[in-house]
């Protein structure tokens, strides 16, 4: 009785060894299938892209830029002196001609003056003759004959002062155009200070607008340029005429004035004008897609294929139009740049194409 149940422990205790054997070889066999599987997982495939072979093309860089219509000549009217106003000959919107009497002021006390340096001169005169007849027979000296003499010419000038102010109280017009509104009446007393009225030559007409830095040297005096105004839609024409001598330092720009060759009356001087410049077109200018473009914190990026790697090159774009882009510097005419899975890609990560445009 005492063999079997020393039998039947020995039998139980092999048992449980022989198990707890069997899952420890089982665990053993599942982590190396697990390492095994985890060694050879397949790496993610290359990702395939579209790209666009860059080329020469003409580009042409015409702007649009906002411009004002001024009359040839223009000027307010100012008095030289102060003074009541004794006439008042503001044609309100007409025409006048170079030199006519616009207003007048007061010159009693000037007019008087010159009545009395008149008769000042008619009694010098008198007295020089005296004084020559005199001088023949040695009745004065010569001395005594040239302070007479001299007396004519000192009340001469001062006749030519007087008659320079009594000029002054009248005020006429510069030259021939067309009077604006009055803002006296005749009586006023008005300074140098007082504007009497404005006018301008609206016969011919001049465009001023500004050009950006960029473009500075490709406009000269004489060449063309359109322009259109709000509520009309016939296209005008202007001819350069003058640029500024330098770039404005506060906006980086160069002020252009042109004169108008198609003026049919229509224009007025201060009115707003859309200017399209006609530059001629660059030969080997640069285009890309648009989608090709992207924008950064700081400037743009163009990726460009290079044997299997996406690079990221900095560019400057210029012009734009619906579909493409201009890039003035950082791309090359043969570059493939990629149009496509541009959001998920990385710097220097391998590509590959998958279908090429080359327009």
């Amino acid at each position: 009785m005492t063999l079997n149940v020393f039998t039947l422990k020995s039998t139980s205790r092999i048992l449980c060894f022989a198990i707890a054997g069997f899952f420890l070889n089982s665990c053993g066999k599942k982590d190396k299938k697990i390492s095994a599987t985890s060694t050879t997982k397949a790496a993610p495939p290359t990702p395939r892209v579209d790209g666009y072979i860059v080329r020469a093309m003409a580009v042409s860089e015409d702007l649009e830029l906002p411009g004002s219509l001024i009359a040839n000549e223009a000027t307010e009217i100012h008095p030289e002196i102060s003074g009541r106003l004794t006439f008042l000959s503001v044609a309100e919107g007409r025409s006048v001609g170079k030199g006519a009497l616009i207003a007048k002021i007061y010159d009693g006390d000037l007019t008087a003056q010159l009545n009395k340096l008149r008769v000042q001169l008619q009694n010098a005169e008198v007295t020089v003759r005296r004084y020559q007849e005199l001088l023949k027979i040695d009745g004065v000296s010569r001395q005594e004959y040239d302070i007479q003499a001299l007396q004519i010419n000192n009340i001469k000038a001062d006749m030519a002062i007087v008659r320079s102010n009594i000029s002054r109280t009248e005020i006429r017009a510069p030259f021939s155009g067309i009077v604006g509104l009055k803002n006296i009446s005749p009586g006023a007393y008005v300074t140098p200070a007082t504007i009497i009225t404005t006018i301008r030559q609206n016969s011919q007409l001049k465009l001023d607008f500004t050009l950006p830095e960029k473009y500075s040297g490709r406009l000269q005096p004489g060449q063309l340029v359109n322009f259109t105004v709000e509520g009309n839609q016939k296209g005008y024409n202007a001819k350069v005429i003058a640029t500024e001598m330098g770039i404005s330092t506060d906006s980086r720009s160069l002020n252009v004035r042109a004169l108008v060759t198609n003026n049919d009356g229509k224009l007025l001087p201060g009115g707003f004008v859309k200017v399209q410049t006609n530059f001629d077109p660059d030969p080997n200018g640069i285009m890309i897609p648009s989608q090709a473009v992207v924008p950064q914190a700081r400037g743009k990026k163009a990726v460009v294929y290079r044997n299997g790697i996406a690079s990221f090159e900095d560019i400057i774009t210029g012009i734009r139009d619906s579909a493409m882009v201009q890039v003035t510097n950082g791309l090359k005419v043969g570059d493939t740049v990629i149009i496509t899975g541009l959001m998920s890609m990385k710097p220097n990560a391998k590509i590959q194409l998958n279908k090429i445009q080359k327009n």
